[in-house]
């Protein structure tokens, strides 16, 4: 690896309303902005919008086909747009640092260019 290297992208199919009620009870986050169309609506959402820990679990699920998981030493993201029902994500990443023992990632969760999560990760050099 180097300094660079793309990961392979990650494919993600549309995201479901019936997706969101399902994460919304397996998470606990029963927030009306992710399951009721019309609560969202009244809010000014203009619908329902994906939980962020959901996108961040997919950037996750991808770092976990790019690396074993007992490599990864730091993950942290940042929720940069809304993501809704209908959308097709696709993650991506690649290196672009290495410090002693540990390359330094970058990951994105996007819908076309909109970047919906980006998300910085180091894992250990093996």
């Amino acid at each position: 690896m180097y300094i660079g290297y793309e990961f392979p992208t990650l494919e993600k199919e549309e995201i479901t309303h019936t997706q969101l009620v399902r994460y919304a009870g397996a998470s606990g986050d029963f927030n009306p902005i992710h399951t009721v169309v019309p609560f969202a609506e009244k809010v000014g959402l203009g619908g329902v919008i994906a939980h962020g820990m959901l996108i961040m679990g997919f950037v996750g699920q991808a770092i976990g086909t790019w690396f074993p998981k007992k490599e990864l030493l730091e993950f942290s993201v940042r929720f940069k747009a809304m993501t809704r029902p209908g959308e097709r994500l696709i993650i991506t990443g690649e290196i672009i640092g290495e410090e002693d023992d540990r390359w330094v990632c970058v990951a994105y969760a996007k819908n076309g260019a909109e970047v919906k999560v980006s998300a910085e990760f180091h894992v250990g050099k093996d």
